[in-house]
């Protein structure tokens, strides 16, 4: 099959293939062996969670249907892939509607970006902790559109579709209308996760799991504590950001 824009796919051949190969071991652990003709070979590692044991076949059903709907391979690895700057828009279309209301309101809208960093942050702890590999690794024959990252990259959580989560649940305390269009588009973007190879099921159902649940707490604990200080930056240096002019006026009548 000819290879779309920036995508690769296994059936392209062996050389397309991660460089590090797998093996399973009798108690279904994953370990980590050298390719061959590696002049260092690496010492066997015990990969923590292997995550085809989970839902491998179910993954293996979606890249299937990615197989089979090539039509649809190029938009969904553009979506995959640049699709976070659709969260970057709705954050910034919250903040600019905030404008028009009091501080608390802004306040929730300046939480929004800071739930998206931090579920980040806590979601790459998780990743470290669990080591699961890239269903790449695990699965080698299955279809695959986004190239298979290094080993030390791994899949459980999805740092996308955390963030995708965190943003979405901090948009609802700001606007029901932006939340909503957050949650189709969160889902969209864990459903490409998987579509293009990138992840398990697994990866991207914990994501919205973990997402949603540091997001909300992010988001409302800022509204709690930091309206104060925006209250104070709103009549600050920083007030043509914070507050729209009509605003100001109608403070003044």
């Amino acid at each position: 099959m000819p290879a779309i824009a920036g995508v690769t796919t296994h059936e392209a051949g062996a050389s397309r293939r991660p460089e590090t190969a797998q093996r399973v071991r009798s108690d279904g652990h994953l370990t980590e062996k050298s390719a061959p003709g590696d002049a260092n070979p690496a010492t066997p590692t015990d990969l923590a969670f292997d995550g085809a044991s989970v839902d491998g076949t179910w993954y293996t059903s979606v890249t299937d249907f990615a197989r089979h709907t090539h039509w649809l391979n190029a938009t969904m690895f553009d979506y995959t892939t640049y699709g976070i700057a659709v969260f970057a828009v709705l954050a910034l279309a919250g903040w600019w509607t905030a404008r028009h209301r009091d501080t608390r309101t802004m306040t929730a809208a300046l939480a929004v970006p800071v739930a998206g960093i931090v579920a980040y942050l806590v979601n790459d702890l998780i990743k470290s902790a669990f080591a699961e590999p890239r269903p790449c690794y695990a699965l080698p024959r299955d279809f695959l559109i986004e190239k298979c990252p290094p080993l030390s990259d791994y899949a459980f959580p999805s740092n996308h579709t955390t963030v995708a989560a965190a943003v979405t649940v901090a948009l609802f305390l700001l606007s029901w209308r932006l939340g909503v269009i957050g949650v189709l588009a969160t889902l969209i973007m864990a459903f490409s996760r998987v579509y293009v190879g990138a992840h398990y099921p697994h990866d991207v159902v914990a994501a919205i799991v973990v997402g949603g649940l540091v997001g909300i707490a992010t988001a409302l604990l800022l509204r709690t504590v930091a309206t104060p200080l925006v209250e104070k930056l709103r009549a600050g240096p920083l007030r043509p950001l914070l507050t729209h002019p009509a605003q100001e006026t109608a403070g003044r009548r």
